[in-house]
Order: structure tokens, then sequence, then C-alpha cells
């Protein structure tokens, strides 16, 4: 059998644009000899759909659009991801589905079991698990279907039925699974170490199709695959980018291609998902201001491999305590990136909002309320230039100043997208070196400075903050394992240090709720995924 994989890029909710994308592929495949062809998951509304299900029409519309895409099917079939509307509650709500379309008819439709509620998942919010049996006889052949979350129970195990238990005791020559699985560090191989469990359970090769792209915070990897029935993988298709390819079923000739290495695809899925999320919200422009240090600097460079970098502008907005290597970084990395670049002081607002707040403030110590009035001032440049422009702003703090609030809230915060908000700043220097592998684009100075905001004379960010590979340590411990104060401590770090950054995080969760959506790259980010009370005193 040859399979047709449809490794697609849909937009969520563009109908029209995703039933193109689906009939193109379809008339590719066929004329390519596939015997059957298979696309991601919810591919024809794009995922995840969220409250767009709620919308009067919307799950209407999707059910035309199907019948529009069954209608240009022929003898060979095609499984696509939409939503069927229940009917099984009084209240509105949907099924997760799959639709076996052929001879320009909806031939059968399957349901997914297992609905995710833990991350970013919310799919208990809109639909209901299904029941329906997943095989179909095809060919002479047993074809089990199954939809993302119905084979991870394998790894999961919370919940109470197993979907794919039921399929392997009815030995199915093939599994078909629909996925919209987003990307994460480290996920590629979490992902192929579940495909191999999964064959080796049902005894039959798996054939598992992926969504790419981005959509808003999610950044979908593809790297669809075909493993066969030991779990080895058989067929592999590239992460990050479309792929229609053309699978025969027992070939055992393992793909060339080769996953990136977790730095790369980190690039990879950042410029993915800046280029997603600007070109599919109407931008073709981006914005960036440059301090001269690494945060902006590995931002600009991933904003440039996702949009070219005729459509990247940089701008430097020096105070008076700016220091000239911050100026001239700021100008280095223009150059070396080949980017447009302007400079706009901003020390007359300074001094205009200084002495206008004078007389208020007069009998009062100057503290951090003189430092934000510098980033307020940037931010308020950036947003007049993005305005006029049409450009959209990226903003450039890094996961571990979001966490511990090292950030100013309408200052450096302004933006329309964080890019690198999910991402540590032990990882950033990382990534920075590896954008640096081919040659420099990132000035070393950039580099291998100390890390400073220059909101006052001579600051380092050391003077706020616990070093960095501590600093990343601790919250890695507390945001993304959930640990507690105590277990952190016996791990080996001081007290002290530990209890003032757990208090930070705490402290500063208004301004994550403030914040700018950021692209998830960690398995647990910061945005929809971890759903902390702004007031709450709970401290350990």
């Amino acid at each position: 059998m040859r399979i047709g994989i449809a490794q697609l890029n849909p937009t969520v909710g563009d109908l029209s644009g995703n039933l193109a994308l689906a009939i193109d592929a379809y008339e590719q495949l066929v004329g390519q000899g596939v015997d059957l062809i298979i696309y991601p998951e919810l591919f024809l509304c794009g995922y995840p759909p969220r409250d767009l299900l709620l919308k009067e029409n919307f799950v209407h519309d999707l059910g035309n659009t199907l019948k529009e895409f069954a209608c240009s099917t022929g003898p060979v079939p095609a499984i696509i991801g939409f939503v069927q509307k229940s009917t099984l509650t009084k209240k509105k709500s949907f099924f997760n589905a799959a639709a076996w379309c052929i001879e320009g008819k909806i031939e059968q439709v399957f349901h997914k079991c297992l609905l995710p509620t833990y991350d970013v998942f919310d799919e208990a919010r809109y639909f209901v698990p299904g029941n329906r049996d997943s095989q179909i006889f095809y060919k002479g052949q047993k074809i089990a279907i199954s939809i993302c979350e119905d084979i991870w129970n394998i790894e999961q195990s919370g919940y109470d039925t197993d979907p794919l238990e039921k399929i392997a005791q009815e030995k199915p020559d093939l599994l078909i699974n629909l996925s919209a699985s987003p990307w994460h560090m480290e996920k590629n191989s979490q992902r192929e170490k579940l495909l191999n469990r999964v064959a080796q359970k049902c005894e039959c090769p798996v054939a598992y199709v992926n969504a790419v792209g981005g959509n808003d915070e999610l950044v979908f990897d593809g790297a669809s695959m075909v493993v066969d029935k030991n779990g080895q993988v058989l067929s592999r298709c590239p992460s990050f980018k479309e792929e229609i390819r053309v699978y025969e079923l027992g070939e055992q000739i393992e793909s060339a291609y080769t996953p990136p290495h977790e730095m790369e695809s980190l690039r990879l899925a950042l410029g993915l998902g800046v280029q997603d999320y600007a070109l599919k919200s109407g931008f073709s422009k981006c914005l960036i201001g440059l301090s001269g240090g690494i945060d902006s600097a590995v931002t600009a460079a991933i904003a440039v491999d996702a949009l070219g970098k005729e459509n990247v502008t940089g701008i430097s907005l020096p105070s008076s305590i700016s220091s000239q290597h911050s100026r001239d970084d700021a100008h280095a990395l223009t150059e070396n990136l080949g980017i447009e670049f302007h400079t706009l002081s901003i020390q007359n607002i300074v001094d205009v909002v200084g002495n206008e707040l004078k007389p208020l403030f007069q009998d009062l110590p100057v503290d951090v309320t003189e430092e934000n009035i510098q980033a307020r001032s940037r931010g308020l440049l950036l947003m007049a230039v993005s305005n006029k422009l049409g450009a959209l702003l990226l903003t450039t703090g890094n996961k571990s100043e979001l966490a511990v609030g090292y950030c100013t809230l309408y200052g450096d915060m302004c933006g329309g997208l964080a890019v690198i908000s999910d991402v540590p700043k032990t990882q950033v220097f990382s990534l920075a070196r590896h954008i640096n592998r081919r040659g420099v684009l990132i000035p070393l100075n950039t580099i291998e400075k100390p890390p400073s905001a220059e909101l006052r004379p001579d600051q380092q960010d050391s003077d706020s903050l616990p070093e960095y590979e501590i600093l990343d340590a601790i919250l890695h411990a507390y945001v993304e394992q959930g640990k507690s104060i105590s277990t952190i401590v016996e791990s080996g770090f001081e007290e002290e240090t530990v209890r003032k950054i757990i208090r930070l995080v705490d402290l500063n969760e208004h301004k994550r709720y403030q914040s700018a959506p950021g692209l998830k790259t960690t398995p647990l980010a910061f945005g929809m995924g971890r759903r902390i009370p702004i007031v709450q005193k709970y401290s350990n």
C-alpha cells in the first residue's frame, strides 16, 4: 500500500484556505499513485480552534467545507481531521473527528476518545469523547484510525480508558494516527519513543501524520513518520516545514533525513513561530529595539531567518546612561545581518518626564521608578514606529527575566510577540553561539560581556539576580517541575537565594498576564499552559 502523507500548515479558522491546501495535496499525491492519503488532526479548521467552536456558524461552515473536500475526492480515499457536532447531549458539544472521504462522499467518521486537559490542552471544554469503532477495511487491510492523544495513554497513563488496548486486541494491519502535536525541546525524541512502543504493542506499522506551522504560542514541527511493527523508523518527514511524502508500506529503507539537534530545532521552531505569527496576522515586516545585548541580538537573527533581512528593522534607543560598546554592538549586529538600522535617543523624553514629575517626586528618593521611565520611553517610541510602519514589534525578554519580573510593564514588554520568552537565559547564550556557527552574525562582545539592562551607570544583571546558571536551575525546578522550596534547597541551593527567587516569581504573575504572547519551547511555558492566580498567598 502506498501511503500519501500530507504534512501541511493550516491556519486556524481559514476554512477556504485550508480546503485549498487539502485539495492541492490530494491532487499531487493521487498523481503520484498513492492508495491512501492522510492529513493531520483538525486540519480543515486548524488546531487549536478554541472558542471559535462556540461561534454560531463555525461548525456548520466547517461541515460544508468537509463536504466540499469530500466532493473533490475520487477512488483514492483521504482521511482528514475536522469537528463534528455531537447529538449525544443537549448542550452544545462536539467531536474531535476524522472523516474517511472517497468517491465524492464522507463514507465513515472516527472520533477522538482521549481528550487532553493538561498543559496547553483544554479539549474537554469543547469535545465529548468518542466511542465509535476505530476500524475500516480497505484493500484487504484492517486499518485502525486514531487521533493524537488516543495513542498517548501508553505514556501518560492518566485516563480511565485505553483505546490503544482495544486497537491492539483487534490486531490491525496498519495503525494511522492523525496528530496536532506542538513542539517543545526534546519532543521529537519523546514522540519517536512513543511510536516505537505503540507499534510493538499493536504489532503493526504506524503511520503518524503531524501538523506543521505556528498558531499563536504553539509551534507544530511536523516530523511525521512511518514506523514498522518493531517501532523502527522507515520514513521520516522533515521538521518545521511542509512535506508531501509517499511511502510504500513494506519498504524496509529508513529515511535518509536526520532530525535536527536540539539547538537547531530551537532556532527553526522560533523562526517558524515568528514567520507564521506575523504572516497569518497580516504582517510582512517586523521591528526590534536593539540594546546591544544578547537577547535583542538573538531575536533579530531569528527574525531575519523568519521574514528576510529586507523586512526587519532594528532601532537603537540610547540614553545618557547607555554605554558606547552597547551602541557599537547594536550597529555591528545590523551590519552583520544586513537589516535597516536607526538610532532614536530617549534622553529628551526622559528629561521631560522627569521634570514634569519633579514636583510630585521632590521629597522621594530616586529608585526603580526613574529606571523604568527609560524603558517606558523606549516602549513609547517603538510602538509609534510600529504603528506608523505597520511593522510587528517583537519583544526581546527571555524566560528567566519574565519569571522574576526583571522587565518593565509598558516598557520593554511592549510588543506583539515575545519571541524568546520561553527560552531561559543560559539557553539564549547557547542559541547565540549556535547562530554564529557558520560565521559571526551576533558580535562576540555581545555574547561575552556581562549582561546588563543599563538602567543605571555600571549596572549588571548580577547586581539584582544570582548567576544565570543558578537562577535557571532554580526556575526549572520551581516553574517547570513544581518542586517545593524545601526540595529545591535539599538539591544543593542556598535557602535564602531560593526563597528570594520564588518570591519574585510569585510577585510578578501580574506582569506575565499582561505580556505579549510568547512562543512555547519548553514542556511548561508561561501562558495558557500555566494558570496561577495573580492574587494568592501560597509560598512553597
